[in-house]
């Protein structure tokens, strides 16, 4: 089990990213939470199988239709969690 932090940054509030973050998550077996942050990027904590969290990163960094994906932060930890499914928080 792995985990990291994002911070994906560009046109992603507003265009259903965090929607489109849970649809992938729970696709790929990916626990954790994405939530909106104030300064318009938005945060993914995750935890999975490593294969699944490159999985997710790439999905990440192309984002739905509506959004542009400018970067995306990760910081890779090992610590665990706990997460007992994908959720998005406020």
């Amino acid at each position: 089990m792995a985990g990291f932090q994002a911070i994906v940054s560009g046109r992603v509030q507003g265009v259903g990213f965090r929607w489109f973050v849970q649809r992938a998550a729970e696709r790929l077996g990916v626990r954790g939470t994405v939530r909106n942050l104030p300064d318009g990027s938005v945060e993914v904590n995750a935890e999975a199988d490593p294969a699944a969290l490159d999985a997710l990163i790439a999905e990440l960094k192309t984002g739905p239709g509506m959004s542009r994906v400018d970067s995306v932060d990760v910081a890779w930890r090992n610590t665990k969690q706990g997460y007992r499914d994908f959720r998005i928080t406020l």
